[in-house]
């Protein structure tokens, strides 16, 4: 599975749940579903904090 994919179906699942999401966050994670350009450092942080609040475990 390619990092594209794993972040698009963690993603999903993030959304999916869609507990205590705020707009931007809820722009961001449908961003990462469709765009596969490589997620800059921040933005692979607030993914692995969104998908902590939401119970997951994701590997930068």
């Amino acid at each position: 599975m390619s990092t594209f994919e794993k972040r698009r179906a963690v993603a999903l699942t993030i959304l999916d749940t869609g507990e205590g999401l705020t707009r931007k966050a809820g722009s961001f994670l449908g961003q990462c579903v469709v765009d596969p350009t490589p997620l800059t450092p921040k933005q692979a942080d607030w993914l692995a904090t969104l998908a902590e609040r939401a119970g997951l475990v994701v590997e930068n």
